[in-house]
């Protein structure tokens, strides 16, 4: 049997089994298994423990467990609410303010927390009925949580960036100083979408409301300067976070592993300082929550790399990549059918899964191509975060769903439309200028 057919079956096996509603590591696992059993020589299967460890077996995988620590110390806590009333404090007299704020409250708290769902249920669950409340509508209130939420991905520190980085034996520095820019002109983007909707919203919501539904909502909010100064001893000490991960890594103070292990020892000094987070009870949240996830993500990582070791023994992975260089497409026509690929596995599959699939097969005709293998890592991220709110499996509106169930599944996803469109858009913004993507880890690297 060739290796197309080879190919073939282990591809339908694969989404079978994904597909099926076993976990993701198994499925990846077995499948792999599957096919060594039929297609290669028994001495492989003896092998496989040895294997799956001599791949996990790299220190900068250690960074994973601790940024998870990181983001457990502050996702348990009253963490969310504090940067989201910090952020309305200083923002309230602009208009769409509230939405300006849940944004901003979900790119902080994504970046610390590094989790899309978490930030989608911490951020939401507050912001949601406050922002119905002075008038938002349903869709437009779901759709930015839900697209706010995945922020968490691309801005540093990213667990999906340290994944890409190890299956492409990239830095991890570079990954991290890559996202910063595209990761705030995203938010950004969402913010003054945000704006505009909410003023065309409230004009044709003015037209209809009761003047006693009108008087209530216009009820104008103060904040003195003392009350905003009040906010930020919640807020600086997250930001100062952020900023010593990030200075530690770009000033070469540490390996990425290194300024993981300070960042999760400070976040759990702040919890316990700011939140008084010392007693058993919440400590025990914090390290389950950290082992259980750690525990999920690294044993799809084990199995992704018995997987993608199969592919590559026989020759899977290699001929797929022949095949696309050898179409004689375009550079550009290659990226758009890359692009389309991700969004398609985005449906159905979750960031890691895909990233860790997908990597060795189109990472060398991207190469070939001439594209940056740092810039490539970047775009790879951002459609991801298309894949978290784009049905049937956007993960994130379930979770919005989940915690505003009166918001019917169809006006969460016209609310999300247009952050589609704002993503798909950015994605062809930063191919037409990588440089948007590049300048900065050029000016803080030997690039």
């Amino acid at each position: 049997m060739g290796v197309v057919e080879i190919g073939l079956i282990y591809t339908a096996l694969t989404l079978v089994l994904l597909f099926s509603g076993m976990p993701i590591a198994f499925a990846l696992g077995s499948s792999a298994v599957i096919i060594m059993y039929f297609f290669m020589p028994a001495t492989n299967i003896h092998l496989i423990a040895e294997t799956i460890f001599g791949e996990l077996e790299n220190f900068t995988l250690l960074t994973i467990p601790l940024f998870i620590l990181m983001g457990a110390a502050i996702g348990k806590t009253r963490a969310a609410v504090d940067l989201y009333e910090s952020a309305y404090r200083w923002l309230y007299r602009m208009p769409g303010s509230l939405g300006v704020a849940n944004v901003m409250g979900c790119t902080i708290f994504a970046a610390l927390c590094g989790s899309s769902p978490a930030t989608c249920a911490a951020i939401g669950g507050m912001g949601i009925p406050e922002m119905r409340k002075r008038g938002y509508t349903g869709a437009l209130a779901s759709g930015l949580i839900a697209a706010g939420g995945t922020l968490g991905i691309l801005i540093p520190p990213s667990i999906t960036l340290i994944i890409y980085g190890v299956m492409a034996e990239q830095s991890i520095g570079k990954l991290f100083v890559a996202g910063i820019v595209p990761g705030m002109l995203l938010a950004v983007l969402f913010s003054v979408w945000v704006v505009i909707k909410y003023i065309r919203d409230r004009h044709e919501w003015m037209k209809t409301a009761s003047p006693a539904e009108i008087a209530e909502v216009s009820k104008k909010e103060h904040f003195t300067w003392k009350e905003k100064m009040e906010s930020l001893p919640r807020l600086l000490p997250f930001l100062l976070l952020i900023g010593l991960i990030m200075g530690a890594m770009y000033g070469g103070f540490g390996t990425p592993s290194e300024v993981a292990g300070v960042g999760a020892v400070a976040a759990l000094i702040l919890v316990i300082a700011l939140y008084k987070c010392y007693q058993w009870n919440d400590l025990r949240a914090i390290f389950t929550g950290t082992a259980k996830e750690s525990c999920m993500v690294m044993m799809i990582i084990a199995m992704s790399f018995l997987f993608t070791y199969v592919m590559s023994y026989l020759r899977i992975s290699q001929s797929m990549a022949e095949w696309l260089v050898a179409l004689e497409m375009s550079k550009w026509a290659l990226l758009f059918w890359v692009n389309m690929l991700l969004l398609v596995l985005g449906f159905f599959l979750p960031p890691v899964a895909i990233i860790l699939m997908i990597t060795p097969v189109i990472l060398p005709p991207i190469l070939a191509a001439g594209f940056d293998p740092i810039w490539f890592g970047i775009i790879l991220t951002i459609n991801m975060e298309l894949g978290l709110i784009t049905p049937p499996v956007g993960l994130n509106l379930f979770v919005i769903n989940g915690i505003a169930p009166d918001i019917k599944f169809g006006e969460i996803f016209r609310g999300i439309v247009p952050f589609i469109l704002i993503i798909a858009g950015y994605i062809a913004f930063l191919s037409a200028f990588p440089d948007v993507v590049l300048f900065l880890p050029e000016m803080l690297y030997d690039y």
